[in-house]
């Protein structure tokens, strides 16, 4: 059986949950990576290749000047016989958009399941109709599984078959960080005390908060990096001791963390952070950093109530979760709490609880089928 991921995200942005998952189910599945479309070709066409992950990454190559109507059904057609080549004729039906219910290609799955990791409605430019195209998905789908606490109480009241699966850890990766590493070029002049940030720039995060304690800490010196998405750039703080430095490739960012002093999660408090399960923060105490965030709800209940990581709401507040925090790498109490947190999780355990559901609702489904067939015969 396959496994077919309609996706939101591309491949090769930020590695994050997706590619966690899904590069695990590759050892027991066939997996195609289905991005949303790129409109660049004046005839349309599939790209498709797989990664070292063993996953198939597809990527539709569209014209621009069609409407949604003739681009959807040009989409199903590429799709179809693709899949048809592949010789597709089993599978898993995996969504992480529920704008992709518009895509068919006229084979029905065996399993159709919704790992819901963000409630996208609420992210700027998301598409007005994607509320209604959830409620849809919600009503078809066999199972849905929730990438944090909060998104779990939120939707826990709208499907019958729902599982909290919160953020996990690469342990193994991040842990690189605690052995010592060459700075990497781009940061090793970089004075310290260095605080640093590592995801996606974009409404999620407070450039106000992050601006203040620039000017308050001129000493400190704060390192971001990731790409920046959907804000303009230019109006991002330019300041010497505030250093954007880009994106950088998963396997490198251990390299990058092992030369900081203290992670930071300056997130905005909005509609766009309200259900936010940030995988940052266990990467961030598997390298071995302190970590200080603004109070959003899943890392309080998760880390913050627990003293693994310094939640503050005001500029105040940071910076002195931050000085305090300076020391707690040396304090053997936090480090043991934290190796019993994160012993406790792994992208490999979340893989072998999400089988256990599907393998529940796929030997439901032999069920059903071998009942049907007795009935043809009585």
């Amino acid at each position: 059986m396959d496994i077919i991921c309609y996706s939101h995200l591309r491949w090769n942005f930020v590695y994050q949950r997706p590619q966690h998952l899904l590069s695990r189910l590759a050892k027991a599945f066939r997996i195609f990576y289905v991005e949303e479309p790129i409109f660049d070709s004046e005839t349309g066409y599939l790209e498709h290749y797989q990664n070292d992950d063993l996953v198939r990454v597809v990527v539709p190559h569209l014209p621009s000047a069609m409407s949604a109507t003739d681009t959807v059904i040009l989409q199903n057609h590429l799709l179809k016989v693709f899949f048809e080549e592949f010789q597709c004729t089993r599978f898993i039906a995996w969504y992480y958009t529920p704008m992709a219910l518009s895509l068919n290609i006229s084979i029905e799955p065996d399993l159709i399941i919704y790992d819901c990791m963000d409630e996208l409605s609420a992210f700027k430019n998301a598409p007005a109709e994607l509320k209604k195209r959830e409620a849809k998905l919600l009503s078809i789908a066999d199972i849905v599984f929730t990438g944090g606490y909060s998104l779990y109480e939120a939707k826990k009241h709208t499907h019958k078959n729902i599982h909290l699966f919160a953020s996990s850890i690469d342990r193994g990766h991040f842990e690189k960080a605690l052995i010592e590493q060459a700075d990497p070029a781009d940061q090793e002049s970089i004075p310290h005390p260095r605080i640093g940030f590592f995801g996606v720039v974009d409404e999620r995060m407070n450039i106000s908060l992050l601006t203040e304690m620039a000017d308050e800490k001129p000493e400190w010196h704060f390192i971001i990096i990731g790409p920046v998405v959907k804000i303009d750039p230019n109006t991002l703080p330019r300041k010497k001791n505030i250093h954007f430095l880009g994106q950088k490739d998963y396997k490198k960012l251990p390299s990058y963390i092992s030369h900081w002093d203290v992670a930071m999660m300056p997130f905005a408090i909005n509609e766009s952070t309200r259900f936010i399960s940030p995988t940052k923060t266990p990467e961030y105490l598997a390298a071995g950093k302190p970590v200080v965030s603004t109070p959003i709800n899943d890392v309080i209940r998760g880390y913050g109530d627990s003293g693994l990581v310094f939640i503050a709401g005001t500029t105040e507040k940071f910076i002195q979760a931050i000085q305090d925090s300076m020391e707690l790498a040396r304090n053997n109490k936090w480090l043991l709490a934290v190796n019993e947190m994160l012993s406790q999780n792994s992208w490999e355990k979340t893989v072998d609880r999400m089988m256990y559901h599907i393998n529940i609702a796929l030997e439901k489904l032999r069920t059903k089928k071998n009942n049907q067939k007795g009935e043809m015969y009585v």
